[in-house]
């Protein structure tokens, strides 16, 4: 009882102490526009965070990874071999083949903005603005020209005179459309072969009378033998990566 007794008037002092010290109200931790500078910082403090959790958008929409993990999804769904690969193989394999597609966008932008700004020798906004170049100049390569067309009218902008005066409003959108198109016209290349083995199986068994035999348990096998045979891998692979040349 005696070794409690220091405890509780420790614990009685700390809670008196904690009751007369004044209470945060959510008015004393919004910064006060009188005070311009903690409102800027707390802007952009703001801004950053909201950044960082458009940052995984960013990766898949402005860079290859859309083409590529379409891609390979039809190349799953031609096979017929349901999760195999599973979906974390398929999304690492067309991770790092993004990075691989877009590491001379992102050489460029460290040489050209990141170094210098860091360096101190320009500003941020200077800086964002070399970074955007080589961006806008691997989206501008893989974006049809009908689809940019599209969002230029569909924006009541005038027309741009150069590729310059094109807002991102309008490329940004116009570049995932276009993705999407090239992806499934590669998806739809890919499936012909399997369709084609799975048509000749199908009337096989038929001809055969072994009409309660599911064709998919000898196309399987077959198709999976095939694709290895022709080292399927390496040449998707290689098709996909120079479709962004």
């Amino acid at each position: 009882m005696k070794r409690l007794l220091p405890l509780i008037a420790l614990g009685l002092c700390l809670g008196t102490a904690a009751h007369a010290a004044p209470p945060a109200t959510l008015q004393s931790l919004i910064p006060s526009p009188d005070h311009p500078q903690e409102l800027a910082s707390a802007l952009k403090l703001l801004i950053g965070l909201s950044v960082l959790s458009l940052a995984p958008a960013l990766l898949i929409m402005l860079t290859s990874f859309t083409r590529i993990i379409i891609i390979l999804s039809f190349l799953r769904s031609a096979l017929g071999t349901q999760q195999t690969p599973p979906n974390a193989i398929l999304i690492g394999l067309a991770l790092f083949l993004t990075f691989f597609v877009m590491s001379p966008v992102y050489e460029q932008v460290n040489e050209r903005a990141l170094k210098p700004y860091l360096a101190g020798e320009m500003k941020y906004a200077q800086a964002l603005d070399r970074a955007a170049g080589p961006v806008r100049d691997f989206l501008f390569r893989q974006t049809r020209d009908k689809d940019l067309g599209l969002f230029i009218t569909l924006s009541k902008s005038a027309r741009p005179a150069t590729r310059d005066d094109v807002p991102m409003r309008a490329l940004v959108p116009a570049f995932i459309i276009s993705e999407l198109r090239t992806a499934f016209q590669i998806g739809f290349v890919l499936f012909i072969p399997f369709v084609v083995l799975d048509l000749i199986v199908s009337s096989v068994l038929m001809s055969m009378g072994m009409m309660m035999l599911p064709p998919v348990m000898i196309s399987l096998p077959i198709k999976i033998l095939l694709f290895v045979m022709v080292d399927g891998w390496h040449l998707i692979t290689r098709s996909v990566v120079l479709s962004f040349g």
